[in-house]
């Protein structure tokens, strides 16, 4: 018997539950309110505000959006979502497919079926477990649901008694997550193994290989040219498959070899974005590509980039980024052989349709067609996922008969969210350059204590009745986007740590002479030797004094959203990074090797979490075991939040002579603030909640 009841009656059974889902939500919101305690998931604030109608109305979450949209919170961690990727709707059906990767580092990848209307912790059944980096969906020519891993593609029926019975694979041998280049290198975890695809209207299957580095960069002098991305099996490029008469894909039998592919086009670092427009191919391009451009160390350069691909095109990868801009550590090769001049000559060499704004890393794209929103017809959805002030958002363009979005000359500006400038105009090298501008549906997606976490959207589809659902990584969630009556609330401020917090911690460590070694071991060990340019230069600059260089390194790192909560280094997303614990990728990359093939570098991990540890003078203390929450206030008695018990914290006055009965702490920038209070230098915490650490 399938999972969910089917039917008529099943869907007056989804109904009725759907509808004492929403009374039990409205309940509990209304208890939450009157409580002042919002419920949380996956770091949003709930209260009784829904987003939707009916069955598909869901906990309406507070993201700054354009005036007459909502978001609903479908399905979170409580649904055991791990690293949710890509989601799509089952034709006909208002099932969907999550593809969800798991985490990096690991073969633990599931493919879901949702049910929004099922009752909530109660929506998500596993159709396939153990598959190795899950990502791309899609609903193939033949009506079939079609998923990829790192190194195949395949099909099966999610609506089967055993859904595994049902998988066919149709190719198996693509580029995966361990490839051996073309000089016998052998990379033990590529850089971009994801495998995004698309069919067009003739069945044909387009599929993203990615590079296997950020920039191909090998010890200098660079005399040759990238040997990945060179030849008929070249990375960094999309792969076309062309299906038999018929146009469906056979199913592989043991032994069966791979269906012939050609490099349709090349220099595309990765192509997690694609989207086919109605008129393609007759406009003479295939479809259009949203590209992730190399991480130089400047937060607003190189642009990400928006290409219209055509068969046999180059796209610049790694010899040229933004528009027609040489690499530098390529130099030698762009001044003789096949690719003198390459980035200016224009016979091979195909510069971006459009600049996206630096960093944002595009995994989502597509173009919209609904009757739910009218405005949007015809117009290109664009998900930037990146991490940086010019990530974390939902773009729209106006597009022409191409399906290309209409670009603007010179100066276009957007919109910088959490940054001392509000607004950039889009720049090269050159200066500023036309760019096609856009309009934002979802604005400045960043943490705000108490109300949201930062957000990361990755795979996004419409759903029949003209819904946007889309799936956010970050916090486990899949979110649904729906109308919403009236005026849009106003945008709710960034939470960052502040310049005055920063110099105090950083003063605290400078006075510290154990930790102030630590920092300047760190520094030379860990970041000058790994981490200076995977994506940022962490403040280093040339001229700079040993003293002024370690200031720098912790200015960076407490200036991150949550790397670091002094006196908890167990908390901190740097700590999870740099030991591969979680679902993030590892930093830095390849960093899984390091303690067994670098004598000390263990240390240094172990080092880093001292440092954190001591950041801050005063004495650790656990938060005691009792109630799930323990409610911690301001120096004037507002109430600041709840610390689930078991958190660490660091007290600065046992007893606070300022609020008898109270310790005073230290924990800034702290994930369980409400947003009534600001990032001091301390709250209080009743005495009798707190036991010292074993």
């Amino acid at each position: 018997m399938s999972y969910f009841t089917s039917g008529r009656e099943g869907g007056r059974l989804r109904a009725y539950a759907g509808a004492l889902a929403g009374v039990l939500a409205a309940l509990l919101g209304f208890v939450s309110v009157a409580s002042s305690e919002p419920l949380r998931r996956s770091g949003y604030a709930i209260g009784a505000d829904t987003c939707g109608h009916g069955d598909l109305a869901f906990p309406r979450i507070q993201i700054d959006m354009k005036a007459g949209f909502c978001a609903g919170l479908v399905a979170s961690e409580e649904d055991r979502l791990k690293f949710p990727r890509s989601i799509v709707q089952l034709p006909g059906q208002g099932l969907f497919v999550v593809a969800d990767m798991g985490g990096w580092g690991h073969a633990d990848g599931r493919l879901l079926l949702l049910d929004p209307r099922a009752p909530q912790g109660q929506r998500l059944k596993e159709l396939l477990a153990g598959l190795e980096y899950p990502f791309g969906l899609a609903i193939g020519p033949d009506r079939k649901l079609y998923a990829s891993t790192a190194e195949t593609i395949f099909r099966f029926d999610p609506l089967a008694d055993n859904p595994r019975g049902t998988v066919e694979t149709i190719i198996r041998h693509m580029p995966g997550r361990r490839v051996n280049l073309p000089d016998g290198t052998r990379v033990e975890e590529s850089a971009h193994p994801l495998k995004q695809f698309v069919f067009d209207r003739n069945g044909r299957l387009f599929v993203n290989v990615g590079s296997h580095s950020d920039d191909c960069i090998t010890p200098a002098p660079i005399t040759k040219p990238c040997s990945a991305a060179e030849g008929a099996s070249a990375m960094a490029s999309i792969w076309l498959f062309t299906p038999p008469a018929g146009g469906v894909f056979p199913a592989l039998k043991p032994g069966d070899p791979d269906p012939p592919q050609t490099v349709y086009a090349r220099g595309l670092r990765n192509s997690m974005a694609l989207a086919l427009h109605p008129n393609f191919p007759e406009a003479g391009y295939a479809f259009l590509q949203a590209e992730n451009a190399r991480d130089l160390p400047d937060i607003f350069k190189p642009n990400e980039e928006i290409n219209a691909i055509e068969q046999g095109r180059h796209y610049g990868w790694p010899y040229c980024y933004d528009l027609s801009t040489p690499s530098p550590e390529f130099r030698g090769v762009l001044q003789s052989g096949a690719y003198k001049s390459f980035c200016t000559a224009g016979a091979i060499y195909k510069p971006p349709l459009s600049l996206l704004p630096p960093h944002g890393a595009p995994l989502g794209m597509l173009y919209y067609h609904g009757g739910k929103f009218p405005e949007l017809e015809g117009k290109l959805l664009i998900g930037l996922h990146g991490y940086r002030p010019t990530g974390s958002r939902l773009l729209v363009y106006d597009v022409d008969d191409h399906g290309f979005p209409k670009p603007s000359p010179a100066p276009v500006r957007y919109h910088v969210s959490c940054a001392a400038d509000p607004t950039r105009s889009f720049h090269t090298d050159a200066g500023e350059v036309a760019a096609a501008p856009f309009e934002e549906l979802i604005a400045g997606w960043h943490r705000v204590n108490g109300a949201r976490p930062q957000g990361a959207p990755v795979g996004m589809t419409v759903a029949e009745d003209g819904a946007i659902w889309l799936v956010e990584d970050k916090n486990q969630s899949v979110i649904r986007i729906d109308r919403a009556a009236g005026e849009a609330p106003p945008p709710l401020p960034c939470d960052t740590r502040s310049q005055a917090m920063i110099d105090q911690l950083a003063a605290f460590v400078a006075r510290d002479a154990p930790n102030s070694a630590r920092l300047t071991n760190l520094r030379k060990g860990l970041v000058e030797r790994h981490c200076v340019g995977c994506h940022s230069d962490f403040g280093l600059k040339s001229g700079q004094s040993e003293a002024e260089k370690d200031r720098a390194v912790l200015g960076f790192m407490l200036a991150q959203d949550g790397w670091i909560y002094p006196g908890d280094p167990a908390s901190g997303k740097l700590r999870t990074r740099l030991r591969g614990i979680g679902a993030e990728k590892l930093m830095p990359p390849g960093g899984e090797s390091l303690p067994k093939t670098e004598p000390g570098y263990a240390r240094l991990l172990d080092t880093m979490d001292l440092l954190v540890a001591k950041m801050v003078p005063g004495t650790r203390m656990r938060i005691k075991p009792g109630p799930p929450q323990r409610k911690f206030f301001g120096k004037t008695n507002k109430e600041c939040g709840e610390i689930p018990a078991g958190k660490v914290v660091v007290v600065t006055q046992s007893s606070a002579v300022d609020k008898p009965g109270f310790s005073r702490f230290f924990r800034p920038a702290d994930p369980y603030l409400n947003g009534e209070c600001s990032d001091g230098d301390g709250y209080y915490i009743r005495q009798e909640f707190l036991v010292p650490v074993q």
